[in-house]
Formats: C-alpha cells, structure tokens, sequence
C-alpha cells in the first residue's frame, strides 16, 4: 500500500535548510485532509520512521512534528530521539500547570519545544512559568495580524530572549523582509517552498498476527522464542523491527542475524511501546491485493526453504539464511532500490552481500530456494550437491515451506 508524508523545510537567516516539519497527507493532494489529529501524527511518526526511514525523509535534519495535547501527556516521546523530533505544540492545546509540568518533563529529556501558530492573549499568569521551556514560537504571518505579531516580538526581545521566533506561511517577498527586520531566525512557507509530498510503498500488516503478538507482550515475561517466532510469519512487522534499531542508539554498534536477537537489542519495554503505537493505526486500508499477497508468501516461501536447508547442514547461523530469504523480495514489495533499502537495514554483511547478489556461503542456499519456488528442477538438481540435499526430500521441503507460508499470511 502506499503511504504519505507532507515535508515543509524551514530555513535560516542564510537561507539554508535546517529542519523540515513533516505534515499528515493521505494522498498525493497538498492539503491537510480531515481527520483526527492524534491519528494524524501517529500516522505521521510511523510512516517517516518505520514505513519509509526517517534519514531518508529529513536527510538527517531534525524535524517538527505537531503534537496534541492527548499526545503530549503520552508517553510517545519515549519512542523518539530528541535530536531527531522537535515537539511542536497545537495551538488549541490549554496551557495547564499540567502542561507546564510535561513540557519541564520533556526538556529534561533532551526535547526542543515549539509553540505553534501562537497568539498572545492578555492576562495569562501561566506564561510566565511556561515561557522559560519554550525554544521557539512559531508565529503565522498570514492570518496573525501586525499588532498580534508586534505583541509576540516585543514580549520575547523584552521578557525572554531565549526564544527563537518562526515566521511560518510566509508568501511574499515582502513578508519575509518583514520578518527579517522584526526579529525572526527561521523561515517557513511557500515562499520559499510548499510542502513536498513524499510518498513510498508499505507492507499491508497482518492484524490478527498483530494483535496476537500483542497478546504475547502482554505477559510478565514474554516469551522471546515464541515472540520472534511470530513475528518472522510478518514481513511488515519484521520490516519495522529492524527501522526500529535503525533510528535506536543500537544502529551502529550491532548488526542483526537474527528476528531474536533484534528483539533482545531493542528491549522489550520499547518493542511493546513501538507495537502499541502501530497498533493505534487503522487497518481498513491495508493493501490486499494480489500482487502484494503472492510477493509476501514468496518471501516468506523463500525464508523457510532456506533455514530449513541451513539446519540440516547444521549451521549455527540458520537465522540469518532465514533473513536472508525473506527479505529477497522487499524491493518489489516496497517498489525501492533493494541497496536503498538495505542501507536502512542494520543487517550483517553477509546478508546484505548475499540479498544484494554477492557470493556467499548463504548464496546457493537462497538461490536453491528460488528455484525450487518456480520448480525449476534443472536449477535445482545442480545447486543440490552444493547444500548436500539429496532430490528425493525435495517435495517434502516445497509442501512444508509452502504451508508455513500459507498458515502466515
């Protein structure tokens, strides 16, 4: 299935990009559809990090993501790294003691914060306990008027200098001069660019597999094996593990041979909050085509035939010849360069050499799995004496790789 992200850059006194804010789009149309706002971020958080790669939509530039105020008492921020995300707080969110409390909380964690589309109002004791959080104020110069805009410049120069001020729908060269002379650091509009639409190829996910997994979570002391079990028969949810470590501190210091182990190295505590947040997506408009049907059985076809074939030859490594076939096919299942993809991934070498068509000693293993997907009996009688298989077990290996691949979809 397709998914969307809106990216807005926001630039500097030099005119240089240094964030983008990422916006909730459904579609390939460049305005912000109706929906509901909490379901709009978490769409947007899944899609940029797990669905499509964070690096890839902000090349490495933090971004702003909107957040409402039932987000912002959640513990979402949990899931992100605050290098990477700066927490931008809705206009119609109240500006409690609670607020002030989480926004203190959130800065203590590393967390820019953004006041968004803001107005000052008169007579609010609240914003002299709030302000000292606030890194920056985003102010809209099309519907804000010059009062309204003098009010917000004079009361940060003034009370709290440490507050960057945001111009944002900037649309005329005559605005941005404007906000040039009054004050402003940074820059946001079609003026200088409208939002980009971002767009990539998903994996449909298996919601009962889904909530299954959830239900293994659950427990006081899941059951690794089992959990890393359930998650294999899922070639979406194993495609989001891995984005997982991807954007964890893990990223460079471990490289994954294994559905077990990646779920050891991102920890449970954070596995189940990453679940649970994918799990408040909807799934009605899950891709169930055909197409999409019969590249993930092939995968997951593919993945079984191979670790089976490692086990019998007694290799202690069978979890990444299992790797190794099931992410065979994730090009065409996303509709991305495979090494695109790959470099997101934090795969061993040798499974990235061998997916990327390398010669490895996984090599005739995934290839042998490829033809014996298409019966290519040819291929398969010379690739044979290479993984000591005699023709005879063949028919058994293709019908119980066929149905855990069935049973998994």
């Amino acid at each position: 299935m397709e998914v969307f992200i809106g990216r807005q850059p926001i630039f500097n006194l030099h005119e240089q990009v240094v964030a983008y804010e990422l916006l909730y789009r459904n579609k390939n149309v460049n305005s912000f559809p109706d929906v509901d706002s909490d379901a709009a971020t978490v769409d947007v958080l899944v899609n940029s990090f797990l669905s499509i790669g964070i690096e890839e939509v902000t090349k490495g530039k933090p971004c702003f993501v909107n957040f409402t105020e039932n987000l912002l008492m959640s513990s979402i921020d949990e899931f992100l790294d605050p290098s990477q995300v700066v927490i931008e707080i809705l206009e119609d969110v109240p500006l409690t003691p609670n607020l002030v409390k989480r926004v203190i909380e959130l800065k203590s964690h590393g967390f820019k914060i953004a006041l968004d589309d803001f107005i000052l109002k008169e007579n609010v004791p609240i914003y002299d306990t709030l302000f000292p959080h606030i890194d920056l104020i985003k102010v809209d110069f099309l519907i804000s008027s010059l009062v309204e805009r003098m009010e917000i410049e004079n009361m940060v120069k003034e009370n709290f200098p440490h507050i960057k001020l945001l111009a944002e729908k900037v649309e005329t060269q005559e605005q941005y001069r404007v906000a040039k002379h009054s004050g402003y650091e940074f820059f946001q509009g079609y003026f200088f660019e409208q939002p980009q639409i971002i767009k990539a190829m998903d994996i449909p996910a298996n919601a009962i597999q889904y909530f299954h997994i959830i239900s293994l979570l659950k427990e006081e002391e899941p059951n690794v094996h089992l959990l890393a079990e359930n998650i294999e028969r899922d070639i979406s949810l194993t495609y989001k593990l891995l984005q997982m470590i991807n954007n964890s501190s893990k990223r460079s210091k471990s490289k994954i041979r294994s559905i077990k182990q990646a779920i050891l190295l991102l920890g449970l505590a954070n596995l189940r909050k990453w679940i649970y947040l994918l799990a408040l997506r909807e799934f009605d408009d899950r891709a169930d085509t055909d197409l999409f049907q019969e590249l993930m059985r092939t995968s997951l076809f593919r993945a079984k035939v191979c670790e089976k074939l490692a086990k019998r030859n007694y290799k202690q490594n069978f979890s990444e010849y299992f790797l190794v076939g099931m992410f065979s096919l994730i090009d065409a299942i996303l509709q991305r360069p495979m090494n695109v993809i790959l470099q997101q991934l934090p795969f061993s070498e040798a499974i990235t050499e061998t997916i990327l068509g390398g010669q490895t000693e996984m090599t005739p293993y995934l290839e042998f799995s490829i033809a014996l997907g298409k019966l290519d009996w040819q291929r398969l009688e010379e690739l044979a004496p290479q993984i000591n298989i005699e023709m005879a077990s063949i028919d058994l290996l293709y019908n119980e790789a066929l149905e855990w691949a069935e049973t998994s979809l």
